[in-house]
């Protein structure tokens, strides 16, 4: 994984998120895009798996409700989101070839 990949992932997931798991899905997933729906789909189904509101009568609310609906709008945003491994929509592939310019005379 480049730079700029880790460097969009960790814009989209957060930068507290592990870079070593990152580098380990990428190379199983081989796009970030797959690995940030991956991390954002565990982070949901997580979520899912506690109740999303409790209330302790005139102690305390806890209410998961609006970050569920966050990580759902996340998911859905991201597949607007063009990665830095994927071609831009109308992009060609293209091979960057290089070579040594030289001169046509010698100097004297």
């Amino acid at each position: 994984m480049d730079v700029a990949v880790r460097a969009w992932l960790l814009a989209q997931l957060g930068p507290t998120t592990d870079t070593s798991d990152l580098d380990a899905r990428y190379a199983r997933l081989a796009s970030a895009r797959a690995v940030a729906n991956e991390v954002l789909a565990e982070r949901r189904a997580k979520l899912l798996t506690d109740p999303l509101r409790m209330t302790v009568d005139g102690v305390v609310t806890i209410d998961q409700s609006n970050n569920l609906a966050g990580l759902e709008r996340q998911i859905t945003a991201l597949m607007d989101l063009v990665a830095p491994d994927e071609l831009a929509e109308g992009e060609e592939n293209t091979d960057l070839v290089t070579a040594p310019l030289l001169r046509a005379r010698r100097c004297r």
